[in-house]
């Protein structure tokens, strides 16, 4: 097989002109940085939770590109045209990523909540009631979709003129890309919901296939992905972060982020993110296969 392309958590192999697979490494980033060091069995527990979701997509009539998996941290899928100058992209142009991230968003966390603090979103265009000030962890009135670039050096957070712009969708399809993000996220909140888990955000991602009809693609569902917390903790008023978030709040415990944010303020070079510590390398590995039982139901059981 030929590597095309080596990315910050998965490889990707050319099997043939119309096939690729994944190579789900036990590698992980935050930051848009890769950390260092390796986690056991992270790309074993996100390939499983992968496949699992596109089965679920296509038991409810949603197309997607996957084949079928050719180990436990292997994915066969279907390929299409990566794109990088917009330019080139058209409302005729047919097997291609489109070039978008679509973001689900459900309580008021993460990056949301930071806007709200810094008065960057006003709660009532979120649904909330004029004058409101929502709290970490609130539920939002309805799902906020946002949308941000794919295949920049930096993902930026962009609006619907400027998807349509850049995309090749048109009006009616990009509607349909943004049923399809809820109709999947409702699959995934209601699947999880049976094992303690709150799906809290998460991104998608959707090609067209040589007839231009709209594919999932990537992987989504995933503790890469999405985040969830656990419903039990969250009725106490406790947001247990079970996904990636754990490693991203870690290291916003320390001086590494805002270090990293500052030099990206003032353009200097951008600080390596630093190894994870050995004990908490075995609490993340340890997450990833708790999460896999939790998000599919099924037991973990290594490659």
């Amino acid at each position: 097989m030929k590597l095309l392309k080596r990315g910050k958590v998965k490889d990707l192999y050319e099997i043939n002109e119309n096939e690729l697979e994944f190579l789900f490494t036990d590698r992980i980033s935050v930051f848009d940085k890769v950390i260092p060091v390796d986690i056991p069995r992270k790309g074993e527990t996100l390939c499983g939770e992968a496949s699992f979701w596109f089965k679920k997509a296509e038991e409810i009539g949603i197309r997607t590109h996957f084949m079928g998996l050719s180990s436990p941290d292997r994915m066969r899928v279907k390929r299409v045209d990566v794109i990088a100058d917009y330019d080139k992209i058209n409302e005729n142009t047919t097997n291609y990523l489109i070039p978008i991230e679509w973001i689900s968003r459900h309580y008021v966390a993460g990056s949301l909540y930071d806007r709200i603090k810094e008065g960057k979103v006003d709660p009532a265009d979120l649904g909330f009631p004029k004058g409101a000030k929502p709290s970490y962890g609130d539920e939002l009135p309805q799902v906020l979709l946002e949308q941000t670039t794919k295949l920049e050096r930096v993902d930026r957070k962009i609006d619907k003129s400027e998807v349509l712009r850049i995309s090749g969708l048109t009006e009616d399809e990009y509607d349909e890309v943004c049923e399809l993000t809820i109709e999947l996220d409702e699959r995934v909140s209601n699947e999880v919901e049976q094992r303690g888990l709150l799906h809290v955000d998460g991104k998608k991602e959707f090609a067209f296939d040589e007839n231009r009809k709209v594919l999932v693609v990537d992987s989504f569902g995933t503790c890469d992905e999405d985040r969830f917390w656990d419903s039990n903790a969250y009725e106490k008023g406790e947001f247990h972060e079970l996904s990636k978030e754990t490693v991203r709040q870690y290291y916003r415990s320390t001086s590494y982020y805002d270090i990293l944010e500052e030099a990206r303020r003032k353009g200097q070079e951008e600080p390596e993110v630093p190894p994870l510590p050995p004990e908490m390398l075995t609490k993340v590995s340890d997450l990833y296969m708790e999460m896999f039982e939790r998000i599919t139901g099924q037991p973990f059981e290594s490659g």
